[in-house]
């Protein structure tokens, strides 16, 4: 999977649709338009990955977790409750309705990308977080601080 960039505002209709900006289709373009949809772990609000990354993300849980241990099966079924949707001939992805509620039906939404997947936030929520007051310095000398960085030849 390809590294996914960039941050879009985004229209949802009246069906839960939105249209996936020309910018991110563009980095996540092949011949399968199915995508995953599912909530995040750690935020309100929605993760969207290609089908194919979910694919290695799903055998990297299944290699990690055991299968006999009650505690990795709930993790492992939490992390995959999601849902499949597929990107229509004028290029727009459903929202699932049971997923709705997680960026609380909003008419109007941001794409964040992660990396490997796309947050999808309520439009307030994403504001909220962006005028958050926590020290982003603190936080990256904190826990990048130590990095050396391999940019450098230090030979």
């Amino acid at each position: 999977m390809s590294l996914l960039l960039g941050i879009e505002r985004c229209k949802v209709d009246s069906n839960g649709r939105f249209k996936l900006p020309v910018a991110l289709k563009r980095q996540v373009a092949s011949d399968d338009n199915r995508f995953v949809i599912r909530r995040s772990v750690y935020a309100n609000c929605l993760e969207l990955w290609t089908y194919a990354s979910f694919e290695e993300e799903v055998a990297l849980l299944n290699k990690t977790l055991s299968r006999y241990n009650k505690e990795d099966v709930k993790l492992l079924r939490e992390l995959v409750r999601c849902n499949v949707v597929e990107l229509d001939t004028n290029d727009r992805l459903l929202i699932p309705p049971e997923q709705k509620e997680r960026i609380k039906a909003a008419k109007d939404i941001v794409l964040q990308s992660v990396g490997r997947y796309i947050e999808i936030w309520d439009y307030d929520s994403y504001a909220a977080l962006e005028a958050d007051t926590t020290d982003f310095a603190s936080l990256v000398d904190q826990r990048l601080g130590n990095l050396k960085d391999s940019s450098s030849d230090e030979n």
